[in-house]
């Protein structure tokens, strides 16, 4: 995907949005954890009671990436990825 902004721009407005978008899955007993940026795809963890929820991907697309979408770029992409397979991030993934 072709952004606007590179990996590094994206990463610091995830993390100055992150707090305000975490506040619903807060809400519900979890958290959001920030991976990393890569190609323009944000890579989070859900943890806490969202960690393994049958609505976590929901959550992911419906709640977090609508969000980051609406404050930071229309075509930004959230991937969740599960506790346990953080191997399956890339490895040239940008951390915060």
């Amino acid at each position: 995907m072709s952004m606007p902004f590179s990996d590094e721009d994206i990463l610091v407005a995830v993390k100055n949005h992150l707090p305000s978008v975490s506040e619903y899955v807060r809400g519900h007993g979890g958290d959001i954890t920030l991976l990393g940026v890569k190609d323009g795809q944000v890579y989070i963890q859900l943890t806490g009671t969202c960690h393994g929820c049958s609505m976590s991907l929901m959550t992911t697309k419906m709640v977090v990436e609508r969000r980051l979408r609406e404050l930071i770029h229309p075509n930004l992409e959230v991937v969740n990825v599960d506790v346990g397979q953080e191997a399956a991030l890339p490895a040239d993934l940008l951390k915060p």
